[in-house]
C-alpha cells in the first residue's frame, strides 16, 4: 500500500490537498478487481460461462480470465459482460460490450437479451460465473414482456431525479425487468451459478447490487408500485397493469437457486479501511462515520460541516473524518452536477471559509453522476478565491450546478474510469487552529 507523508500544522495547503487526493487513490486501489478475483476462483464446470454487468464488470472479467488461465490451464472459459461506455478492459475469450449509464439504451437491452440466450441451454454439470457491480441495472435494460425500453427510460429518469434512495430505485427496476431479480439465474438452471459482486449499495445486500440479476429477493410488484406512487412518478396504464398483474417473480426458495452462491468481493467499508490504515500510518487520528450513509447530498454536507467545526474545537492534532455510502439528489435545477460535488458544495457552503478544514468527495468509479469528473476538493483558501471570482454557492446549489462551481475554482478531480465501484468516498481533514 502506498505510504502517505505526515501532516503537520505548518504543512502547505497545496500539499494537504494533494495528500487527500492520494488518500482517495489508496481507497480506490483497495477495491479494484485486480486485487480481488484471483482469490475467489470456483471449480470449473463441464462448461464454464461468464456473464456480467456493471462499471467494474470488464475489469472483473479481465482479472478472472487471467487468474483462470493460470490456475486452470487448458480449461475453456468464455462468455459476455457489459459495462459502461469507456469502462472496458481487454479480454481474450470473454467478450466485453459497452452500453449507456445511467440512462439505459438499446445496446444494454441487446446485451441483456444475449446473456439470457447464452445461459439457456446449460446442464447441471455446467457453471455460470456472474460478475456483478454497480451500474448493472442500467446496463442490463431488458424490459419485462409487454413493456418497452422507452417506458423504462422514462421511469428511470424520473426516479433518478426524485431523490429516491437506491434501494427503492432498484426495487422498481427489478419488477420492470426480464433479467433482474434472479431471472438470469433462473434462466441458467439447472447449471450452478456463482456470483461475484462489488457492492455499491449501502448495507451491501447482494440482492440490491445491480438489482440482483442472479439473486431473487422478497420484494413484490406491489412494493414497486407503492414506491412509484410515493415519489409521484407518472406511469402509463401498461406499466400499471404489469405491476398489478405480475405473478412470475422468482421465489428465493425455488430449487433453481439451491446450488447457487454469492460472494461480495469488495465494498465501501474496504475502501474506508484502506484509507484509515494509510492515515493512521501517517500519524493522523481518524474517525469513520460509516460506510452506508444516505440522505440528501447537500444536507449531509451541511451536517458534516457542523461536525467538523465541533471536532476542531476539541482537537489539538489533525483529524481525518471519513464516510461512504450513497447520497441522493433531488433535482430541481438544470445545472451540471453529481451527488459528490453537491455534497461537497453543501459542506463548503456551511463552513463559510472556516480555517483549517479541507474536504474531498469522489465516486469511486471515477464518474460523479453523468459528468467527466470523479468529484472535487476544497481548501479553506477557496472561500476567498470564490468571493474574488464573484461566485455564489447558494445559487449553484439551487440550480444543482456544483460541477460548474468547482470547475470555476479549478478544483474538479478528473481520474477517468477506475473500473471499480463502491460508491461515495468522502474525506474531511480538520486541522487544529490553536
Amino acid at each position: 500500500m502506498k505510504q502517505l507523508p505526515p501532516i503537520h500544522t505548518d504543512t502547505d495547503s497545496r500539499e494537504i490537498s494533494q495528500w487527500l487526493q492520494a488518500l482517495a487513490d489508496i481507497a480506490v486501489e483497495a477495491v479494484h478487481p485486480d486485487n480481488l478475483i484471483s482469490q475467489a476462483l470456483p471449480e470449473p464446470g463441464r462448461r464454464t460461462l461468464v456473464v456480467g454487468a456493471g462499471k467494474a464488470s470488464a475489469a472483473m472479467a479481465a482479472a478472472l480470465e487471467s487468474a483462470w488461465c493460470h490456475h486452470y490451464p487448458g480449461r475453456a472459459l468464455g462468455g459476455v459482460v457489459v459495462t459502461r461506455y469507456g469502462h472496458g478492459a481487454h479480454c481474450i475469450n470473454i467478450e466485453v460490450l459497452e452500453a449507456s449509464h445511467p440512462m439505459p439504451d438499446r445496446l444494454g437491452e441487446e446485451a441483456a437479451a444475449r446473456m439470457l440466450r447464452e445461459v439457456s441451454d446449460l446442464s447441471e454439470d455446467d457453471l455460470v460465473i456472474a460478475l456483478i457491480s454497480g451500474g448493472g441495472s442500467a446496463l442490463m435494460s431488458l424490459p419485462a414482456p409487454g413493456l418497452s425500453l422507452a417506458q423504462k427510460q422514462g421511469i428511470n429518469k424520473a426516479l433518478l431525479r426524485s431523490g429516491a434512495p437506491i434501494r427503492d430505485i432498484n426495487t422498481v427496476r427489478r419488477h420492470l425487468s426480464a433479467i433482474k431479480g434472479g431471472r438470469l439465474a433462473a434462466a441458467a438452471h439447472p447449471a450452478r451459478v456463482v456470483t461475484y459482486l462489488i457492492s455499491d449499495v449501502p448495507g451491501d445486500d447482494p440482492t440490491l447490487i445491480a438489482s440482483g440479476p442472479t439473486l431473487p429477493d422478497e420484494s413484490t410488484p406491489a412494493d414497486a408500485l407503492a414506491i412509484l406512487r410515493h415519489y409521484n412518478i407518472e406511469i402509463d396504464d401498461q406499466v400499471l397493469m404489469h405491476l398489478q398483474g405480475t405473478t412470475d417473480v422468482p421465489d428465493p426458495k425455488d430449487a433453481a437457486f439451491a446450488r447457487d452462491s454469492a460472494d461480495v468481493l469488495a465494498k465501501a467499508a474496504d475502501a474506508l479501511e484502506a484509507a484509515r490504515e494509510a492515515a493512521l500510518a501517517a500519524g493522523i487520528e481518524v474517525r469513520v462515520l460509516g460506510d452506508n450513509l444516505e440522505g440528501e447530498a447537500r444536507e449531509l454536507g451541511a451536517a458534516h460541516a457542523q461536525l467538523a467545526l465541533t471536532s476542531q474545537r476539541a482537537t489539538r492534532e489533525p483529524l481525518l473524518i471519513l464516510s461512504g455510502g450513497e447520497t441522493s439528489v433531488t433535482v430541481t435545477g438544470n445545472g451540471r452536477g453529481g451527488r459528490n460535488v453537491e455534497y461537497l458544495l453543501g459542506l463548503f457552503s456551511a463552513l463559510e471559509g472556516a480555517p483549517g478544514i479541507y474536504g474531498l468527495a469522489i465516486d469511486t468509479d471515477g464518474i460523479d453522476g453523468s459528468e467527466d469528473n470523479a468529484g472535487a476538493f476544497f481548501a479553506p483558501a477557496d472561500w476567498k478565491k470564490m468571493q474574488a471570482q464573484g461566485l455564489d454557492p447558494a445559487g449553484y446549489l439551487a440550480n444543482n450546478d456544483a460541477y460548474s462551481f468547482f470547475a470555476e475554482l479549478g478544483n474538479l478531480i478528473v481520474t477517468g474510469p477506475t473500473r471499480t465501484n463502491v460508491n461515495d468516498f468522502r474525506a474531511i481533514l480538520v486541522m487544529p487552529t490553536e
